[in-house]
């Protein structure tokens, strides 16, 4: 039987499991997935296999530069609550996660859950002790890795918001103001050559629409939509926003000013994306009591 992309995800979602673990006990199973599930647990593979289910949106940011400021790692690692989050095992398998990354050649999911911490583990085999203990699904959700001929710097807000930047001349102080800049201000590209030429459009057709209603001249419309998308790219952009230390001054302008470059960055912050469970706590008590 065919093992699709679709079963693998499906009991990755219901074990916790490494995607190469899963395609290998559907292909044992012949793609039956109860009994690949069974198979696991026995193997001891399916740990998490009752938590991975459940939604983990809380969690805490991790960010690492080396020494020399060439290389800069950030990971976002989840769990279902703020009280784990804040838990010392939580806290220090984020850290070691973080470190190890920084110092490995990882690229790829999987590289990342075999890369082994200081204790000998591998990341997942700690990941699931941790959700043994704790008693909450965890899960490394994604991470980036840059390694730069030039500079890099990074910015941690709290344990929430985290970004790295790359730059094209080392400058640690600029860096770091871009780096704040950019988990204050969330621009989604570098600059406007980055915006896919599509979302430029639909932006367009939009304000084309908007403008249409305005009964004004064709000229004068036209002007109009140059304008609002002149105005859309400065939002959206990093170079384009004012820099949130003197908003009279693009970051743009800032980094040109330096003689510098932001080549790239990421910004990730706990719990974007994910569509939390809404939970009424007086409801949850009161179906105890009814089922007691």
């Amino acid at each position: 039987m065919s093992i699709s992309a679709a079963m693998v995800k499906e009991l990755r979602e219901r074990t916790g499991s490494g995607m190469m673990e899963c395609k290998k006990a559907l292909v044992e199973t012949d793609g039956d997935m109860e009994l690949a599930i069974e198979n696991m647990r026995k193997s001891g593979l399916a740990k998490a296999d009752k938590k991975s289910g459940r939604i983990a949106a809380e969690g805490i940011i991790g960010v690492k530069v080396s020494e020399d400021g060439k290389t800069a790692a950030i990971v976002d690692i989840n769990c279902e609550t703020d009280f784990v989050a804040k838990a010392d095992d939580f806290v220090k398998f984020v850290s070691d996660v973080t470190l190890a990354l920084l110092n490995s050649d990882v690229t790829t999911e999987e590289q990342l859950n075999a890369l082994q911490l200081a204790d000998g583990a591998n990341v997942e085999e700690v990941r699931r002790s941790l959700i043994a203990k704790l008693g909450e699904n965890i899960t490394v959700r994604r991470f980036e890795k840059y390694q730069t001929n030039g500079g890099t710097a990074c910015y941690l807000h709290g344990s929430k918001i985290g970004v790295i930047v790359e730059l094209a001349k080392a400058d640690g102080e600029l860096g770091k103001d871009i780096a704040m800049h950019i988990a204050a201000s969330k621009p989604a590209y570098v600059s406007e050559e980055n915006v896919p030429a599509d979302l430029i459009e639909k932006e367009k057709e939009i304000f084309v629409a908007q403008s249409a209603e305005s009964g004004k001249p064709a000229e004068i419309i036209e002007k109009m939509i140059a304008g609002q998308i002149r105005k859309y790219l400065a939002e959206v952009t990093l170079v384009g926003q004012p820099f949130i230390k003197d908003d009279k001054n693009t970051v743009g302008k800032l980094v040109s000013s330096k003689g510098n470059q932001v080549l790239r960055f990421v910004r990730f912050e706990v719990g974007e994306g994910i569509e939390k469970k809404e939970e009424n706590f007086a409801e949850e008590v009161m179906a105890q009591v009814r089922g007691s």
